[in-house]
C-alpha cells in the first residue's frame, strides 16, 4: 500500500505530533512520503524521525499542482492523504485528475483555526471550509470531532475517528515519588493526595479555576495538594490567585518539566480544566500511570472519561463541581484505585499507539475497498421503526439490526428513518431521515436495495392504529420502488380490528419477501391471518447478540449512583399500563418481601426512562425497604450490563427480559402483552402472570421460585442458548436478500 500525506510543514502542538508519530510508525508496514509546502522545523523533525519527507516550497499553486500530479501518478499511490488547509485545497485539486481517493484528518474545529486573523480567515478558512466537502472520507481525531462533522452535515459513511495514541509500555520513572517532590519544592510526605496538572499556563487552560476549586476542596481536606507542572503567560497571576486564596503554600509551580514520567507516577490525582479541546494527550499519559482524572467535560475528553467510571467531568469553569470531585477523590482511596485502573485498561485498549496505528490501517482498507465496490444503481438498505423516542429495546433493537448488517457487509450505507435523526446520526453513524418525512424517504427507497421493517411490535394496532398504517404503508412502498423488504425479527399482534387485519394480510402477502419472527404466536398470528406468500421464519429478537458492558464498567456505573457493585439485588422494570397505578403498591410489598426474606435490595431500572422513571416511583411511596431508582441506564451495553447484576428481574417490559435472560439472570413476567407471555415460554420459562390478576401471594411466589433457581446455569442459559442460534436467522435472510437481484421499480 502506498499513501501520500499533504501537510503544510508548520503546524506544531498536538497536530504535530500526531502526524509525526503516525508516519514514523505506519512507515514499518506501508509506504508513505510525507509532501510539506515549506521547509522548517516539521520537515526536519521528520526526516530525523525517519520519515520519507519531500518540500515543495513557493507560492507558485499551479506548479505545486503539476508536480505533486506527477509525483502521485508515477510513483503508483493509492491513496492520497490530507492535514489542513493548504494540503486539504491540494487534495481537492488532485482528486479528478488522479482518480484516487482523498481524505483528509481534522485535527480542530475548522471554524475556529484562523480567529483573531481575520484575513486569514476569509481567505484560507474559506477555502478549507469549501474543500473538506469535497473531499471522499475524513476522520476526525477524537468521537467528538466526528461528532461536530456530523451536526454540520457531513456523511456518516464516509467519516472514521482516530485518536492521540501514545505507546503503553510501562514506565519506570526517574526519579520516586518523595525524589521528585523534594526535586520541584512541592512539601507533601506519605498522606498527602497530591492533585497535578501538566499544562500551558494560558487562558484556555483555565487553571485559574483549577486553583480556585483546590482552595475549596483543601478547605475540607487539609492533605490536598497542588502540583502545577508548566509555563505561560499567566505564571505570575496564577501565583498571585493562590496567595489571595490562602494557598499558596500549598500550590508548588514546577514550571515546564521533561520528566513527564516522573510527575504522573508521584501524584494522585490527575486533572484538566480546559475551556477547549480536542483530545489532549495530557489525559492519556495520566491514563498510563493509572490515575484517577479530574476533568472539564469539553472536546473529546467524555469518550476517554465517562463520568463516575474512569473519571470525573465537571462544566467547564466551574470551580465548586471541580472541589467536589476533588474532596470525593481525597476521602475514598478504594474509588481512586479503581478509577485509575479502569481508565488505564480502556486508554490501553482504545487510545495507544497500537490502537491507533491498527485503526488507521483499517481506514485506508476500508477506503481502497470501497475504490473497488461495484457501483450500481441501488446500495443500501433503510430501516424503519420506533426509533428516536428514548426506549432502550427500540435503541437496541437498532444497535442490533445495524451491528449485523455491518458484519453482512462492512461498507454497506445504511438509512434510518427516526423520530430525532440527529441523535440517531450521532449514536450509531449512519445516515438518518425524520420518519415522517414522506419525500425524502420515498426518494432514499428508489436507492436501496433492501428495506426492513425493524422489529419490535410494529404490527399491532393495540397503541395506534396509524402507527400500524403508517408502517403498512412504508412496506408497501417500498416495494412498489424496487426494494426487497424483510420483516426483521419482529413480533406480530395483537391486530383486533377487522380492517386492520385484513389490511395488514393484504400487503404482507403482496409487498414483503422475508419475515423472520421473535416467537411462535407470532407465527400463528400470521397464519391466522392469512399471510402465506413470505418466506416466515421463526427467530428471535435482534438484541439477544447484543453484549454486556465489561464487569469493571458496569462497576463503575454501579458506584457513580452509589450502589455498592458487591451487594445483591432484584431488578423492577415497571411501566405505567391501564390497571398499574391500582396495582403499584402490590410491587412496593414485593420488593419489600424480596429485601426481608432473600436481603436482595430493589433496583429499579427503566427501559423508556419518560414513563418508566415514574412508575418506579409510584411502587416506591408504598416501601419500607432500602432501595435505589436509575433514572437512565445508558447505552445497550451498559444496560444489559446492569440487568446482569441482579439476581432477579421482575418486568412487564419485554426487553428487560430479554436483556436479563441473555445474562442468565431468573425472571418474573408481569404480562400486559401477550409478547411478555410469548417470549417467557419460547425460552422455557414459567414464572408470569397477567396484570390484572396479579397478587402479592401470586408476585411473592413466583420471587421465591425465581430465587431457588439461582445459579441453576442448566435452566436458565439452555433457552437463551437456543434463542442465539435461532437468531441467526435474522442475518441470514437479510444476507439473501441483499444478494438478490434489483427488484424493477414502478
Amino acid at each position: 500500500m502506498k499513501v501520500i500525506h499533504l501537510i503544510s510543514g508548520g503546524d506544531s502542538g498536538g497536530a504535530k505530533t500526531h502526524v509525526h508519530s503516525l508516519l514514523q510508525n505506519l512507515s514499518h508496514t506501508i509506504d508513505v512520503t510525507m509532501v510539506c509546502f515549506m521547509e522548517g522545523p516539521f520537515s526536519e523533525e521528520a526526516r530525523a524521525l525517519g520519515i520519507h519527507t519531500v518540500v515543495l516550497p513557493g507560492h507558485n499553486l499551479l506548479r505545486t499542482y503539476r508536480t505533486l500530479r506527477q509525483m502521485i501518478r508515477e510513483g503508483g499511490y493509492q491513496i492520497i492523504h490530507c492535514h489542513g488547509a493548504r494540503g486539504n485545497m491540494m487534495g481537492a485539486l488532485l482528486r479528478r485528475d488522479t482518480g484516487l481517493p482523498v481524505v483528509t484528518t481534522v485535527h480542530s474545529d475548522y471554524r475556529l483555526d484562523y480567529l483573531g486573523r481575520p484575513f486569514s480567515r476569509l481567505t484560507y478558512g474559506t477555502i478549507n471550509t469549501l474543500a473538506l466537502r469535497l473531499l471522499d472520507y475524513r476522520i476526525g481525531v477524537s468521537d467528538a470531532m466526528t461528532n461536530l462533522l456530523i451536526t454540520r452535515g457531513f456523511d456518516p459513511d464516509k467519516l472514521f475517528t482516530i485518536y492521540n495514541g501514545i505507546d503503553f509500555t510501562p514506565r519506570v520513572p526517574a526519579l520516586d515519588r518523595e525524589a521528585y517532590f523534594r526535586s520541584v519544592g512541592l512539601d507533601a510526605d506519605e498522606n498527602s493526595v497530591v492533585v497535578g496538572i501538566a499544562a500551558r499556563l494560558n487562558p484556555v487552560k483555565d487553571i485559574a479555576t483549577l486553583v480556585r476549586g483546590f482552595a475549596l476542596a483543601y478547605q475540607e481536606c487539609p492533605n490536598l495538594r497542588l502540583l502545577i507542572a508548566g509555563d505561560g503567560e499567566q505564571m505570575s497571576m496564577l501565583k498571585s490567585l493562590a496567595a489571595e486564596l490562602g494557598v499558596a503554600e500549598r500550590v508548588c509551580f514546577a514550571g515546564w518539566i521533561t520528566d513527564t514520567d516522573s510527575f504522573y507516577h508521584a501524584i494522585d490525582i490527575n486533572t484538566l480544566t480546559s475551556l477547549s479541546e480536542t483530545f489532549p494527550y495530557s489525559l492519556t499519559e495520566g491514563a498510563r500511570a493509572g490515575l484517577p482524572t479530574v476533568a472539564s467535560r469539553v472536546g473529546g475528553v467524555p469518550y476517554l472519561i465517562e463520568h463516575g467510571i474512569h473519571g470525573l467531568l465537571f462544566p467547564a469553569g466551574d470551580a465548586h463541581s471541580l472541589a467536589k470531585h476533588l474532596t470525593t477523590l481525597c476521602k475514598d482511596p478504594t474509588l481512586r484505585r479503581h478509577m485509575g485502573e479502569r481508565l488505564y485498561q480502556r486508554a490501553k485498549q482504545d487510545f495507544s499507539l497500537e490502537s491507533t496505528l491498527e485503526r488507521q490501517l483499517t481506514i485506508y482498507k476500508t477506503i481502497l475497498r470501497r475504490q473497488a465496490r461495484k457501483k450500481g444503481h441501488r446500495d443500501g438498505a433503510l430501516v424503519c421503526g420506533a426509533y428516536g423516542r428514548g426506549n432502550a429495546g427500540d435503541d437496541a433493537i437498532l444497535e442490533a439490526i445495524v451491528t449485523e448488517l455491518r458484519q453482512i457487509d462492512p461498507d454497506l450505507p445504511i438509512w434510518v428513518l427516526s423520530r430525532n435523526p440527529n441523535d440517531t446520526r450521532l449514536t450509531y453513524r449512519v445516515n438518518s431521515i425524520y420518519t415522517f418525512a414522506f419525500p425524502r424517504f420515498l426518494w432514499r427507497m428508489r436507492k436501496t436495495h433492501l428495506y426492513i421493517n425493524g422489529g419490535g411490535s410494529l404490527m399491532q394496532d393495540v397503541t395506534s392504529h396509524r402507527s400500524l398504517w403508517f408502517y403498512l404503508f412504508t412496506i408497501s412502498w417500498a416495494k412498489r420502488l424496487g426494494n426487497q423488504v424483510m420483516m426483521y425479527g419482529c413480533g406480530i399482534g395483537p391486530i383486533h380490528s377487522p380492517a386492520n387485519r385484513k389490511r395488514a394480510s393484504r400487503v404482507l402477502q403482496r409487498s414483503v419477501d422475508a419475515i423472520t419472527l421473535r416467537d411462535t404466536h407470532s407465527r400463528d398470528e400470521l397464519i391466522d391471518m392469512g399471510v402465506t406468500r413470505p418466506d416466515v421464519i421463526l427467530s428471535a429478537d435482534p438484541t439477544v447478540i447484543l453484549p454486556a458492558a465489561p464487569p469493571q464498567v458496569v462497576d463503575g456505573i454501579l458506584e457513580s449512583h452509589g450502589i455498592d457493585p458487591s451487594g445483591k439485588y432484584i431488578g423492577f422494570t415497571l411501566r405505567p399500563w391501564p390497571g398499574f397505578e391500582a396495582k403499584a403498591a402490590l410491587f412496593g410489598a414485593a420488593a419489600d418481601y424480596a429485601y426481608e426474606k432473600y436481603g436482595l435490595i430493589p433496583v429499579f431500572l427503566p427501559i423508556e426512562r419518560r414513563l418508566d422513571v415514574g412508575a418506579a416511583r409510584l411502587a416506591a411511596q408504598h416501601m419500607k425497604a432500602p432501595h435505589y431508582i436509575l433514572e437512565y441506564t445508558g447505552s445497550s451495553d451498559y444496560t444489559i450490563g446492569l440487568f446482569a447484576r441482579m439476581q432477579v428481574v421482575v418486568s412487564m417490559r419485554l426487553h428487560a427480559l430479554v436483556f436479563a435472560a441473555g445474562q442468565g439472570v431468573p425472571l418474573v413476567g408481569v404480562v400486559y402483552d401477550q409478547k411478555i407471555s410469548s417470549f417467557l415460554s419460547y425460552i422455557g420459562q414459567d414464572l408470569y402472570t397477567d396484570l390484572n390478576q396479579v397478587t402479592v401471594d401470586q408476585l411473592c411466589a413466583h420471587i421465591d421460585a425465581a430465587c431457588s433457581r439461582i445459579g441453576d446455569t442448566a435452566f436458565l442459559s439452555g433457552g437463551v442458548e437456543r434463542l442465539r442460534q435461532v437468531e441467526e436467522h435474522n442475518s441470514e435472510t437479510a444476507r439473501r436478500l441483499l444478494a438478490a437481484d434489483e427488484v424493477s421499480g414502478t
